[in-house]
Protein backbone atom coordinates (compact mmCIF):
# COMPACT_ATOMS: atom_id res chain seq x y z
CA UNK A 1 0.00 0.00 0.00
CA UNK A 2 1.78 3.32 -0.82
CA UNK A 3 0.46 6.82 -0.49
CA UNK A 4 -2.26 7.14 -3.59
CA UNK A 5 -4.09 3.96 -2.22
CA UNK A 6 -4.37 4.71 1.37
CA UNK A 7 -7.47 5.60 2.91
CA UNK A 8 -7.92 3.89 5.90
CA UNK A 9 -10.80 1.14 5.08
CA UNK A 10 -8.51 -1.79 5.29
CA UNK A 11 -7.36 -0.40 9.12
CA UNK A 12 -10.61 0.08 10.26
CA UNK A 13 -12.27 -3.10 8.91
CA UNK A 14 -9.43 -5.24 10.35
CA UNK A 15 -9.96 -2.75 13.73
CA UNK A 16 -13.57 -3.59 13.72
CA UNK A 17 -13.25 -7.27 13.09
CA UNK A 18 -11.31 -7.20 16.57
CA UNK A 19 -13.43 -4.74 18.04
CA UNK A 20 -10.65 -2.00 18.53
CA UNK A 21 -12.21 0.75 16.36
CA UNK A 22 -12.56 3.22 19.38
CA UNK A 23 -9.46 2.31 21.22
CA UNK A 24 -7.92 3.22 17.84
CA UNK A 25 -9.41 6.16 17.57
CA UNK A 26 -8.72 7.40 21.00
CA UNK A 27 -5.26 6.32 19.89
CA UNK A 28 -4.56 8.63 17.21
CA UNK A 29 -6.31 11.30 19.07
CA UNK A 30 -3.82 11.50 21.47
CA UNK A 31 -0.46 10.58 19.38
CA UNK A 32 -0.22 7.82 20.79
CA UNK A 33 1.81 6.18 18.19
CA UNK A 34 2.83 2.77 20.12
CA UNK A 35 -0.48 2.17 21.04
CA UNK A 36 -2.06 2.66 17.41
CA UNK A 37 0.70 0.40 16.21
CA UNK A 38 0.13 -2.50 18.80
CA UNK A 39 -4.13 -2.04 17.76
CA UNK A 40 -3.05 -2.21 14.33
CA UNK A 41 -0.62 -5.48 14.95
CA UNK A 42 -3.12 -7.47 17.30
CA UNK A 43 -5.95 -6.40 14.22
CA UNK A 44 -3.18 -8.30 12.14
CA UNK A 45 -2.74 -4.91 9.88
CA UNK A 46 0.55 -5.20 7.75
CA UNK A 47 3.44 -3.92 8.39
CA UNK A 48 3.77 -1.53 5.25
CA UNK A 49 0.12 -0.26 6.17
CA UNK A 50 1.20 0.22 10.17
CA UNK A 51 3.99 2.50 8.53
CA UNK A 52 1.78 4.48 6.42
CA UNK A 53 -0.54 5.36 9.25
CA UNK A 54 2.00 6.18 11.64
CA UNK A 55 3.90 8.27 9.49
CA UNK A 56 0.84 10.33 8.46
CA UNK A 57 -0.36 10.24 12.40
CA UNK A 58 2.82 11.93 12.33
CA UNK A 59 2.72 14.46 9.20
CA UNK A 60 -0.53 15.47 11.08
CA UNK A 61 1.09 16.03 14.07
CA UNK A 62 3.72 18.55 11.99
CA UNK A 63 0.67 20.46 10.92
CA UNK A 64 -1.03 21.98 14.09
Amino acid sequence: MDDTDFEGTLVLEQLAASGKVEEFFDATDSDDTQRATMLMKKANVDASTIATVIRKMEESDAEH
